[in-house]
């Protein structure tokens, strides 16, 4: 194919991974349903009239600007000609569940990102299907013959690099990353390529003369751990190409967040923290329901002009208290509030850094007033567990 990357594979030793990630699947799986649609200008969101978000637009309207999470009236705007369709979550699911039993095919460690994205690992699977790039190549001939669906895919030692590689061509494009072509391949690319770096990051990382991976890759670590902390350390890392994360199939849940997008936007701090309550009370709930305990709080913001912030705070040891998380997630909020205050059109909170915990007392459980705060939540899940969510509030 014209414009293709070569793909690249030398045999190397080691882990392989294969990222895939479905080439517009919420409008590839319209046009599929609707042929007409094809070569058109598609817009899968909420109602421009409202406060409608793009889930998904086509390569046709990307050329005009528009992008998923964009405003669905921007995007109109931006593409008047556009046709705009309502997401339809059913199907969608439908055809990620065909898409995924093909990935099943090859290898039983999958990991799902999102309805149209996964992380396969293949290491040891070369004896029944051949070496990665040939799983690969035929995971994709899989997905366009039998689901006339396209696929772009990125081969590599690792998580990181795989799913770096799959956007390196899009749309249908793959692209294998071998242990001798890391360097190669990353330092040129812009250092917002790394997971972690957004635009603040980045200008930081700016003042440092620093704009590629590859500069990046030969600063000294301690300048990155004198600007950035640990984080300096993850920068460093990932600008070498390690990532040591393992594939993990589907099975634990790698966050458990909530969040609300108002009608109106709101502007009366009081009304956002009863909010922010009411949303770690829910995750904290789903935490216990599931054993779970999370060292990460994650607070989003994004007011009116759709500006999105986010705030973290990572706790010495997990935790699935609700004050715990209720205080750390207030803490955010009023260290945003104190800065930058703006009416919000969403607020939500996620729990990460998950692991198995359930009811079991952790080191800072020893204390009376956390063991307090354990019978309180104890006693308000029996009580939502019988009588629902809206028969029980809480202070705070």
């Amino acid at each position: 194919m014209r414009g293709r990357l070569p793909a690249r594979y030398a045999g190397a030793m080691g882990q392989r991974i294969i990222h895939v990630d479905m080439d517009e699947f919420f409008a590839a799986v319209e046009k599929l349903d609707n042929p007409e649609l094809v070569g058109k200008c598609v817009l899968v969101g909420g109602d421009p009239k409202g406060r409608g978000v793009v889930s998904t637009a086509s390569y046709e309207a990307r050329q005009f600007g528009c992008h998923s999470a964009m405003p669905m009236a921007t995007a109109v705007r931006l593409c008047p000609h556009a046709i705009v369709l309502p997401v339809r979550g059913d199907r969608y699911g439908q055809v990620s569940r065909e898409v995924f039993e093909i990935f099943e095919r090859f290898s039983p460690m999958i990991e799902p990102l999102s309805i149209d994205e996964a992380f396969i690992d293949v290491t040891g699977c070369e004896r029944l299907h051949g070496p990665a790039e040939r799983i690969a190549r035929d995971i994709q001939a899989a997905i366009t013959d039998e689901l006339h669906l396209s696929a772009s895919i990125g081969v590599a030692p690792n998580k990181f690099l795989a799913k770096l590689a799959s956007d390196l061509d899009k749309p249908a494009g793959l692209v294998v990353i071998s242990e001798q072509t890391i360097h190669d391949i990353l330092d040129p690319l812009p250092v917002t390529k790394l997971w972690g770096v957004g635009k603040r990051a980045a200008g930081e990382l700016a003042r440092l003369n620093i704009q590629t991976i590859g500069q990046l890759r030969c600063t000294d670590p301690a300048i990155l751990a004198d600007r950035f902390g640990q984080a300096g350390e993850h920068f460093a890392n990932l600008a070498n190409g390690v990532d040591d994360r393992p594939v993990t199939p589907d099975g634990q849940a790698k966050s458990i967040g909530a969040e609300t997008t108002f009608a109106q936007d709101i502007a009366e701090l009081d009304e956002l923290r009863r909010i922010l309550s009411q949303q770690v009370e829910q995750v904290a709930r789903r935490l216990r329901r599931a054993g779970l305990k999370a060292r990460t709080i994650t607070l989003k913001l994004r007011t009116g002009d759709f500006t999105t912030m986010t705030r973290s705070r990572t706790f010495g040891e997990a935790t699935d208290l609700t004050d715990t998380l209720r205080q750390a997630a207030k803490g955010l909020l009023a260290q945003w509030s104190s800065q930058r205050f703006a009416p919000l059109r969403l607020i939500g909170i996620t729990a990460s850094q998950l692991a198995g915990g359930g009811g079991q007392l952790s080191l800072f459980d020893n204390g009376e007033d956390r063991a307090r705060e354990r019978r309180i939540d104890q006693t308000v899940d029996r009580i939502v567990e019988r009588f629902g969510p809206e028969s029980v509030q809480r202070g705070g």
